[in-house]
Parts: C-alpha cells; sequence; structure tokens
C-alpha cells in the first residue's frame, strides 16, 4: 500500500515539475518584457522632460534677447556688418547708373512733354503721332527690323550647320571668327559693302572698264534693300553664336540612329535638328529684332535715300530741325519699344538657357 501511494507522488511530482518549469520560464519572459516596457516608458519620459526642458531654455532665452533689446539700444551683429558692407558696394554702381543712364532718361521724358511755347503737355505727343513722317519711320523700322531678324535666321541656321555638321578645314578657325566678327562696329560692314557694291565700289567699277559704261548696274546700296543687306550681313553672327552652342549639347547619336534607320539629311534636319535649335533660334532672333530696331550707323553709312527709321528721324529732329521735343517723343517711343522687345529677348533666353 505504501509503495503504491509512493509510486503515485511520485508520478504526481514528474508532471508537475515540467509544467512548473514552463510557468517559470513564462513569468520570467513577462518580467523581461515588463522591465523593458518600463525601461521604454522611461525612455520616453525622459526625452519628453529634455524636450521640454529645451523649450522651456528657448523661451528663457528669447524672454532674456527681449528684455535686453528693451533695456539697452541695438547693436550691429556680424550679420549687420555684412549687409552694409554689401550696401557699400552696391551703392556706387547704382549712383553711377542712375547719374548717368536714369537722370539724362528722365531729362528726355520730361523734354517730351515740354512743348516750345512752356509748361508741360502732350501737344508734342499730339503732334509727332499724327505727322507723316513719324509713321513712315516707324513703318520702315519696324519691316526693316523684321526682315532683317528673318534673313538672319534663315542664313544663321544654314551656316551654323554647315560649321557645325560638315567637316571641312578650319571649321574651327571659322567659328572663332564668328567670335570675332561680333566686336565689329555696324559702320565697318556697311563700309565693306560700299567698297565692294557702292556707285564706284569693285563690281560697278569692273563693269564700266568691261564696257565703257558711264555707271554700273549695281545701284541697290542706297535703297531699303541694301540697308537690309547691310543689316543681314552684320547680325546675323548674332543668330550663328547661340545655334552653335545649341548643336554642341546635341547627342550625336540621335543623328546617327535616325541615319541608319534611312531617314535623308533634309529630314533629320527638319525631326531631329530643328526642335533642338528652335530655343536658341528664338534667343537669337529676339537680340537680332531688338539691336535692328534701334540701328543707326548702317543707316546713315549707306547713304540710302528716302529711308527714314526711328533712330534718324530723332537726329534729324534734333540736330537738323532743333525741334527738340519732337525728337524726344520719338526718343521715348522707340526706347518703349526696344524695353518690350527687350524683356521679350530675356524672358526667350531664360527658356532656351541661354
Amino acid at each position: 500500500m505504501s509503495s503504491a501511494v509512493s509510486g503515485e507522488r511520485a508520478e504526481r511530482e514528474s508532471v508537475r515539475r515540467p509544467g512548473t518549469r514552463k510557468d517559470r520560464d513564462e513569468t520570467r519572459e513577462n518580467r523581461n518584457e515588463t522591465r523593458k516596457e518600463r525601461e521604454t516608458r522611461k525612455d520616453r519620459d525622459e526625452t519628453r522632460e529634455n524636450r521640454n526642458e529645451t523649450r522651456k531654455e528657448r523661451e528663457t532665452r528669447k524672454d532674456r534677447e527681449a528684455r535686453k533689446d528693451r533695456g539697452t539700444p541695438k547693436t550691429r551683429g556680424p550679420r549687420g556688418a555684412r549687409r552694409g558692407r554689401r550696401l557699400l558696394w552696391v551703392l556706387p554702381p547704382v549712383a553711377a547708373l542712375g547719374l548717368f543712364f536714369l537722370y539724362p532718361l528722365a531729362l528726355v521724358v520730361r523734354q517730351s512733354f515740354s512743348p516750345d511755347e512752356g509748361g508741360i503737355s502732350i501737344e508734342p505727343y499730339t503732334e509727332v503721332f499724327a505727322s507723316a513722317a513719324f509713321r513712315e519711320a516707324l513703318t520702315t523700322t519696324v519691316w526693316l527690323a523684321v526682315g532683317s531678324t528673318a534673313g538672319c535666321l534663315v542664313l544663321g541656321f544654314a551656316l551654323a550647320l554647315v560649321i557645325a555638321f560638315v567637316p571641312f578645314p578650319g571649321s574651327r578657325a571659322v567659328a572663332r571668327f564668328i567670335d570675332v566678327f561680333l566686336s565689329f562696329p555696324s559702320f565697318l560692314i556697311t563700309l565693306a559693302l560700299l567698297f565692294i557694291y557702292g556707285t564706284v565700289g569693285m563690281v560697278n567699277g569692273a563693269w564700266t572698264d568691261l564696257t565703257g559704261a558711264a555707271s554700273g548696274p549695281v545701284q541697290f546700296l542706297t535703297t531699303p534693300w541694301g540697308v537690309l543687306l547691310a543689316e543681314i550681313t552684320y547680325f546675323t553672327p548674332f543668330v550663328i553664336r547661340p545655334l552653335l552652342a545649341a548643336f554642341s549639347q546635341l547627342d550625336t547619336a540621335q543623328l546617327e540612329v535616325a541615319s541608319s534607320l534611312g531617314a535623308r539629311p533634309a529630314r533629320i534636319v527638319r525631326r531631329v535638328i530643328l526642335p533642338e535649335a528652335l530655343p536658341a533660334l528664338a534667343a537669337g532672333g529676339s537680340l537680332v529684332l531688338v539691336l535692328c530696331l534701334n540701328e543707326f550707323g548702317i543707316v546713315l553709312f549707306t547713304g540710302a535715300k528716302g529711308v527714314t527709321t526711328l533712330p534718324t528721324l530723332v537726329y534729324s529732329k534734333a540736330i537738323l530741325e532743333s525741334d527738340y521735343p519732337a525728337a524726344c517723343v520719338v526718343a521715348v517711343v522707340n526706347v518703349a519699344l526696344s524695353v518690350g522687345l527687350y524683356a521679350v529677348y530675356r524672358m526667350v533666353a531664360r527658356r532656351a538657357g541661354a
């Protein structure tokens, strides 16, 4: 009997021991998790307290600075001193700009509202706008500028294609010469054209020597077409330069792929090159339009009869007729057109990345 009882007790203990060990392990894990939660909660509380302390310190610092500003006069710090130095560097060029450019321009605008009788009136504007000479000069200026711009775009695009994509000896020298050509004065090109196509130029001289005629057949240089030719000749490099810069960024792999697929050169130019060149064409054309609108030397040196533009009308009114209010009115109109076109040019150039 006693042996049976002891056997049952041993069996119960053997069954209870594994369960007890498992319970102990679970209790230990629960304690570890509870400890971790406590530590996490403690870390969160410490972080929150640190944030509160940092916020309090900032508020305290701001309060101190505010009290200091109320009690003591403000003094310039390093940032204020740096700003003062910048102003010292900026003020001289701004003052020079105002003195040598803005002030004379303001005088021109004021003179345009000052008739010969005295006082301030819009009478000079009404007289100038009603005159046939002003309307003719405005029309001539606009069509010469637009025609020259169109010619420069066509000729400049063709020459830029040849220089950029057609290999020939001296292509780099030609590209560099274009940069030098941009620095030439406009009357120098006009004089060169006079030596070639003038009344006593090379072409007419050779004709009279061969035929014995009194004059040569080339007389177009003293007409509006001569002015148009001179302006196209002079301003075409202003279109070529941005085009060459745009072509240098063009991926030649596109051209090779298009050529390998059987595309003809004209199609490659129309579908691949022209879309990449449109921003540069727009920027160069806008600049040429502004320059042609204000060109004076070419019109004067060609001696074109009956060609009066806005700049030459200003010269005629101010120097030949001494009508300063009318001259200032024409100048104000010319400046307004130029500034508007220049704003368009800057907008196009910014979009083109020029």
